[in-house]
């Protein structure tokens, strides 16, 4: 177990609240129209009331029975132990000998008490979560700190003391007003509504509402976090020391903080504030979260209205406009009218991707996907249906096959010997001095060149046992090689093809 200092000072987020302890007791009719009647006075700044006042008033709203003066005195002595109220002496003028001779208080609301009170009140007319998504508070949070960056000159207490009121009242309300609206969105009122018809009317006002603030939150939370990272932080700190400077010149007569403290306590929140929109090394900011659940927010809502409008297609018959559709195709003479019927009419068809090179019959960029032979590929059942064990499968005859495949690697092996032994009668020769060739005879010349321009001799040898050396033209000339499917420029080359014999 921790040790307990007794003489510690108790953190007030720890601490019991005794204060609210008149809102679960056994008499909480009573109290609640008590301190209710001690709000609304306090409201019209009439802060001291005595017991009788008290009485009167509860007693006229006729909830309590049997109630009576002495009733109302214990429970506004309870009340004062458990701190929702404090009483002072009266000392006014006894009308009568029992007043003379009994203590006469005067009660007054304790600060604890006031919000307890306004918090019910909120919480009484509290509908949904509400909140609001306001780009202006973006807008006018970057306006804060440009002015305190901007600004040339010192600024003085009063000056700092109402920037910083300004840049806190936003922040606080950007921070509360988007949490809450996102939060109604998620609500089970929000989810009912969002799957019927009348949503649909009201998705577009939502959808453009959503945007808007994406739009403001993309424009202008940028800018603050740039303004917040590029800004010296000894600006910032002059300008805290200001805004503590205005507190100590506020008079209070409640517990006062000293200046370190005070200082102490706006770094803290200056420092939540630049958190929020710049995030640290480990974290992203908070301002990234909220523009990411608006975005999710916005999908959220189109996904809701497709929905509706498909569930409202549902048992639609279409018969008759697939049927005018077909008779449409029907009456279209040329492939092309057709292609571009089927684009309007289905839109782009989803892509089906095959692995393996395709089988190109020219390097031409300009050939068309239509202009080549179709690529053959045998797909595999999709079926769930398994195959009985134990059955016997037939045997496949791929000697056709086999033979095709031997047939096609025979002629690419005798057209590829064919150029070779061309280039090895020629010997030594010039690119320029070639004539017209073939596709094939530029994939060998390429992959010489290839060969020997990555090595430092500019020589290669290739697996039929042949050398190759290329030497670079004179003056850096280039020629122009013609090929039955289009030409081709590249520097004019003196090759040297000869045969070398193995050791």
């Amino acid at each position: 177990m921790l040790p307990v200092n007794p003489n510690a000072p108790v953190d007030a987020r720890i601490r019991a609240v005794p204060e609210t302890k008149y809102l679960n007791a056994d008499n909480v009719a009573r109290y609640r129209l008590i301190m209710r009647f001690f709000y609304d006075n306090y409201r019209k700044l009439k802060y001291w009331l005595k017991p009788e006042e008290v009485f009167e008033a509860v007693s006229a709203t006729g909830r309590v029975s049997e109630y009576t003066l002495e009733l109302c005195r214990q429970d506004l002595e309870v009340l004062t132990e458990w701190k929702n109220l404090a009483k002072r002496h009266d000392g006014g003028r006894a009308a009568t000998i029992e007043e003379y001779l009994r203590k006469r208080f005067r009660y007054q609301m304790t600060r604890y008490a006031v919000e307890i009170e306004r918090m019910l009140e909120a919480l009484e007319n509290l509908q949904g979560y509400g909140g609001s998504l306001e780009p202006t508070l973006l807008e006018r949070l970057a306006g804060y700190l440009r002015t305190v960056v901007e600004r040339d000159t010192a600024f003085t207490p009063d000056e700092a003391g109402r920037l910083w009121r300004d840049i806190q009242e936003a922040f606080r309300n950007l921070q509360e007003n988007a949490s809450d609206y996102l939060a109604s969105l998620h609500s089970g009122r929000a989810e009912e509504l969002m799957v019927t018809e009348q949503f649909l009317p009201f998705k577009d006002r939502l959808t453009h509402y959503l945007q808007n603030f994406m739009v403001g939150l993309q424009k202008y939370a940028p800018q603050i976090e740039g303004i917040l990272r590029r800004t010296d932080p000894d600006r910032w700190e002059q300008f805290l020391h200001a805004v503590v400077q205005a507190d100590l010149l506020m008079p209070s007569l409640e517990e006062s903080f000293t200046e370190e403290e005070q200082l102490c306590r706006r770094r803290e929140e200056w420092a939540v504030f630049v958190q929020w929109f710049t995030g640290t090394d480990r974290e992203e900011s908070d301002v990234a979260d909220l523009e990411r659940e608006t975005k999710n927010a916005i999908a959220r809502v189109v996904r809701m209205a497709v929905a509706i409008q498909e569930r409202r297609r549902v048992g639609l018959s279409r018969r008759q406009e697939l049927d005018d559709l077909g008779q449409w195709f029907f009456r279209i003479d040329s492939r092309a009218e057709a292609d571009k019927l089927a684009a309007y009419a289905f839109g782009l068809f989803r892509a089906h991707h095959f692995q393996g090179e395709p089988q190109r019959i020219s390097d031409a960029g300009d050939l068309s996907m239509w202009d080549q032979p179709p690529q053959v590929r045998a797909l595999g059942s999709r079926s769930r249906a398994r195959r009985r064990a134990g059955s016997a499968e037939p045997v496949r005859d791929t000697r056709r096959e086999q033979a095709e495949t031997r047939a096609l690697v025979l002629a690419r092996k005798a057209a590829e010997s064919e150029v070779v032994a061309r280039f090895l009668e020629l010997g030594e020769f010039d690119l320029s001095e070639l004539d017209r060739l073939t596709p094939f005879h530029r994939q060998v010349l390429l992959q010489w060149l290839s060969r020997c321009l990555s090595n430092v001799s500019r020589t290669a040898h290739t697996p039929e046992g042949l050398e190759v050396h290329i030497s670079d033209p004179p003056d850096r000339r280039r020629t122009v090689l013609q090929f039955e499917d289009g030409e081709m420029s590249l520097p004019d080359f003196h090759v040297r093809v000869r045969e070398v014999t193995a050791r």
